[in-house]
């Protein structure tokens, strides 16, 4: 049950990258998850926080110089993404938020991955408490299911 969030100006991407920028990035999350392309598809929230002009600089930009700069926050269960799993989503994530914003390669420092490993017991959904061992049966029968 993963989440993806992206900071970005507004403006900064293509009217095709906006169109698409959420449904790819979740679909790289729950890639690089390792979950199964089932019920979890569904529960792999993606956001766009689009920030009005002047909101997000660094400390070198003026108004005049102000490339855009992205952040991307992921929030997984705590232990569902391997550290090599992290530096794919990583490198998938950037590529695709700089395809997005019609950038190059040359502009990946301005995009920024941010992995959160929620807790043990402090991911709640539908009035109860999710746990990750929950989620990896769920994932684990749904594999089966398809296999089946």
């Amino acid at each position: 049950m993963p989440m993806i969030q992206l900071a970005a100006p507004s403006g900064a991407l293509t009217a095709e990258g906006r169109e698409n920028v959420q449904s790819e990035l979740a679909a790289v999350l729950l890639r690089w998850e390792g979950a199964p392309d089932t019920f979890f598809r569904a529960q792999a929230w993606s956001y766009l926080h689009e920030l009005p002009a002047g909101a997000q600089v660094t400390a070198e930009d003026s108004a005049d110089n102000a490339a855009p700069p992205f952040r991307v926050d992921v929030t997984v269960p705590q232990g569902a993404v391997s550290d090599r799993r992290k530096a794919g989503l990583v490198k998938d994530a950037t590529e695709t938020v700089l395809r997005a914003a019609g950038l190059t390669d040359a502009d990946a420092l301005r995009v920024w991955v941010l992995i959160h490993e929620q807790a043990e017991g402090t991911w709640g959904a539908g009035g109860g408490i999710v746990r990750y061992s929950e989620l990896v049966a769920l994932a684990q029968k749904a594999r089966e299911t398809a296999g089946a």
